[in-house]
């Protein structure tokens, strides 16, 4: 598989997620072409803040692996991670992260910070963005315009 198929799989999540009335956020581990981790998600359901899909996904990820050190593998997001996910990803080893949309508000990979590549951090990720970016919108665009909708039929 490559990164598109990959980010599809991601895309499967986040859209499991806008169907539970979540912010429709996927992610996938991956290790040597096998995928170790899918999550989406979940701060809703669990009323965790730390739930966010990247974070889930690396926890899976280390049962997988028997360790937290996640080197070599790549995270596939569907929106670029925010500050506490990069670190996250970051503490974790992760070698590679690829995402679909950036977030300029809160993106921690280059949009707002840069927290995966910053030289005073002890390690850092390859990032490949833009992967699949307008699918990646689209079903982040579609959960907000139907929550806005919601939101003035509720009033």
């Amino acid at each position: 598989m490559n990164d598109r198929e990959f980010m599809r799989l991601a895309l499967r999540e986040a859209r499991l997620a806008a169907r539970k009335g979540e912010v429709p956020v996927g992610a996938v581990l991956v290790k040597d072409g096998e995928v170790i981790a899918c999550a989406h998600n979940r701060r809703e359901a669990t009323g965790n803040p730390l739930d966010h899909a990247e974070m889930l996904a690396l926890a899976e990820g280390a049962r997988h692996m028997g360790g937290w050190r996640l080197e070599g593998t790549t995270m596939y997001v569907t929106l670029e991670p925010c500050p506490m996910c990069a670190g996250a990803l970051v503490q974790a080893r992760v070698g590679r992260l690829v995402f679909g949309a950036r977030d300029p508000k809160l993106g921690a990979a280059g949009s707002r910070y840069n927290l995966v590549n910053d030289e005073a951090v002890h390690h850092r990720l390859e990032v490949v963005e833009g992967i699949l970016e307008e699918e990646c919108l689209a079903v982040l665009r579609e959960f907000f315009s139907s929550r806005r909708g919601r939101d003035r039929l509720e009033r």
